[in-house]
């Protein structure tokens, strides 16, 4: 094998049998060469709704267990238990790989505040380096110094990156951050910022504990087998941040994002006694009108015979309390 071939050689994978998709199926979607799918529902194509967030919302301690933040997307602020943590934080107004934007791409809701700074950031965790999870100016927002903590691979490139602090932690592995214990879980997914760097580093959802309160961040996954066996290592869940947007058309997506009805799945097979939807709303990735994801989800929770409240697609910049 030359070296050129080993260096291109992607170095992480799927462990099991999935749908994939390639170069090739993203050019043929995006030019029409395959037909897009027709939406379930009438859904009109609105983003998520959005709610200010006050600077003492996020500054201010709770009283008693976690608050949980929204900011769109896949970003969270975690507050609880003696710390502050950001997960996959996007406040740009673009997820683009490109030096100039382009209008699919641009931000639909704007985040949910109008202060300049934040209050301080104990770690930032990354589920990825995918541009709409890990974005380069939010993340220079904050010290260098901050602690990132990141799926295994992409430590490397992080720190070419200026960022002093980079932990990078294996699937089932964890770290301690506090009284936080920080466990890597297995996600369905990929990897790249270029053409040429597809699966250099890993991805992973991100499952959080502390004072017997467990969180579970799935980070960008598709429905694979793994997620009951996840409620068997680490469950019941006390709140779940599922992904249930992004999905169409299947031929392209199934292997890589979740629909509405596979979230749910995952909700069961987690034992996850509440969740926050996440993942949709705030950039259009792909074909499914705005509004669908949450219509979809509830019928689906209907039909299973869950409680609506249960899982929720709230509004940017709501909170949850555990």
């Amino acid at each position: 094998m030359s070296w050129f071939s080993s260096w291109r050689r992607a170095r992480f994978s799927n462990p099991w049998s999935h749908h994939d998709h390639g170069l090739l199926d993203i050019l043929r979607w995006k030019s029409g060469w395959r037909r897009t799918e027709a939406p379930v529902f009438g859904a009109d194509d609105s983003p998520a709704q959005r709610r200010e967030l006050s600077w003492a919302e996020i500054s201010e301690w709770p009283l008693d267990g976690v608050r949980v933040f929204w900011l769109g997307h896949a970003s969270f602020l975690i507050v609880g238990h003696g710390k502050r943590l950001l997960i996959d934080p996007i406040f740009s107004d673009y997820c683009s790989p490109w030096p100039f934007h382009l209008p699919s791409l641009k931000r639909k809701v704007s985040v949910p505040w109008s202060f300049a700074d934040w209050p301080a950031i104990d770690a930032i965790l990354l589920t990825h380096t995918h541009y709409d999870h890990c974005d380069l100016p939010t993340l220079r927002k904050f010290p260098a110094s901050t602690p990132i903590i990141v799926a295994e691979g992409h430590g490397r490139w992080l720190r070419k990156q200026g960022f002093a602090d980079v932990t990078e932690v294996p699937w089932w592995e964890k770290v301690a951050l506090g009284e936080w214990s920080i466990t890597a879980t297995p996600a369905q997914h990929f990897t790249a910022r270029s053409l040429f760097d597809r699966n250099r580093g890993h991805w992973c959802g991100w499952c959080l504990e502390a004072a017997g309160q467990r969180l579970w961040h799935a980070g960008d996954s598709g429905y694979a087998p793994i997620f009951r066996e996840m409620g068997e290592k680490l469950g019941p869940m006390d709140l779940s941040m599922i992904p249930i947007g992004a999905y169409s058309p299947r031929w392209v997506m199934k292997g890589m994002h979740m629909n509405p009805e596979e979230a749910v799945r995952v909700f069961q097979e987690t034992r996850s006694k509440r969740a926050i939807a996440m993942h949709w709303g705030t950039f259009r990735l792909t074909d499914e009108p705005m509004g669908e994801p949450p219509l979809r989800l509830a019928q689906e929770m209907a039909k299973q015979g869950i409680a609506s409240e249960r899982f929720q697609a709230g509004a940017i910049g709501q909170a949850w309390t555990v």
